[in-house]
């Protein structure tokens, strides 16, 4: 048997709330046990910084003009989960082998191979005496490769770890996670993951905006950070006109081979509507979009197809009867929530940095071609012992 090493992973996304944590012991392959979730929500002043700087950075040149600015948010945001990290120490009293610290993007253009998280490993490692793997999208983008989605691996050890194996007999089974991006991840059983060159069957890639057009519409309409549980666009009535001249307006790589950014999208169609009316219009065009690319990536699948939802936009239940509602006829595709298999999907992505620092440090890769457009295996990560 494989060693197992003892992670804790944080990450922080793009809802801007908080930051997740989770502690996973692993071998880095098909082994896993989940130890520990826990959630830490930022004060209003360092979300505050965190939006401001988000809508600051346009394009890459931002980054040097911005550069003092996002340099002091970088060690604030580093006190934060420092601080985290060891209340969780403390208080499990679970012996830690390394962190995997995603940090928070603050700029992805995957076209131009940049991918800025701010986030200070070494001062991370200081602070916690603790081994710290940072810096997970670096050497995929040096690679070719797009620098996300990065979780597929973990999406993969996940289902074959909690999936029952008479329900593989009947369904494809798949994920789907709707964070601030909604990104998909087709897997293959870990049995034909046994060497690299099967890899080609882990298939993974950004679809459409998740949660980002919501969140921001609701923020800057109201004194709400979110539309929970899809209430404000359940209260509204989505404006037809302006959600087909929407969506007929926005331009879909149809082969869903691009790396997505929140800023990739814009709600500017939204403009001049009600608050729920709003949100009913802009869920509705998000609904669309995933349904969309479900149905055109899974356009004539050999059997019937689940999709495990995760991510913050699961519990938008609007959101997820507005994707069924558009997915329609297309009666192979389900859609089912990840806590009716047991998993928890508001840490999957914080699990996926436990993860993902487990294989870093064995020098096993994250990304694939088949996943990130890289152009071969690749590991990434930084492993520093600042201590």
């Amino acid at each position: 048997m494989d060693k197992i090493y003892t992670a804790l992973g944080l990450m922080s996304g793009t809802s801007m709330d908080g930051v997740d944590a989770s502690i996973i012991q692993s071998d880095g392959n098909r082994e896993y046990t989940t130890k520990l979730d826990r959630y830490f929500e930022y004060d209003l002043e360092l979300r505050k910084k965190l939006i401001n700087i988000r809508a600051k950075i346009l394009n890459v040149d931002h980054l040097n003009v911005y550069y003092r600015e996002i340099k002091d948010l970088e060690r604030e945001v580093t006190l934060f989960h420092a601080n985290a990290v060891n209340e969780i120490i403390t208080n499990s009293k679970i012996q830690i082998d390394f962190i995997g610290f995603h940090g928070h993007t603050i700029f992805h253009d995957s076209k131009k191979k940049i991918s800025k998280q701010v986030g200070d490993g070494k001062l991370l490692s200081q602070l916690t005496k603790k081994r710290v793997i940072y810096d997970f999208r670096q050497n995929d983008l040096k690679n070719g490769g797009q620098g996300a989605p990065l979780t597929p691996i973990f999406h993969n050890a996940m289902v074959n770890k909690y999936l029952n194996k008479e329900l593989n007999k009947f369904y494809s089974i798949d994920v789907l996670n709707i964070g601030g991006i909604a990104n998909i991840t087709k897997t293959i059983k870990w049995e034909n993951f046994s060497s690299l060159s099967n890899s080609k069957n882990l298939i993974a890639s950004d679809i459409s905006p998740g949660n980002c057009l919501i969140d921001e519409w609701v923020r800057k309409n109201s004194k709400k950070k979110y539309d929970k549980d899809g209430l404000l666009a359940s209260a509204g009535k989505s404006d037809d006109l302006i959600l087909n001249q929407a969506l007929e307006n926005f331009n879909v790589d149809s082969s869903y081979d691009v790396s997505l950014d929140v800023n990739d999208f814009d709600m500017s169609f939204a403009k001049g509507l009600s608050l729920e009316n709003g949100a009913s219009t802009i869920t509705d065009f998000t609904a669309s979009l995933i349904a969309k690319a479900l149905i055109h990536l899974y356009s004539d699948p050999i059997q019937n197809k689940i999709f495990l939802v995760c991510g913050g936009g699961r519990k938008n239940k609007y959101l997820v009867k507005s994707i069924a509602n558009q997915l329609g006829d297309f009666k192979k595709i389900f859609l089912h929530l990840s806590e009716k298999y047991g998993i928890n999907g508001d840490f999957v992505e914080s699990q996926a940095f436990a993860y993902l620092s487990i294989r870093s440090f064995l020098k096993l890769p994250i990304s694939f071609p088949s996943t990130t457009r890289c152009k071969e295996p690749t590991c990434g990560g930084v492993l520093v012992q600042n201590f």
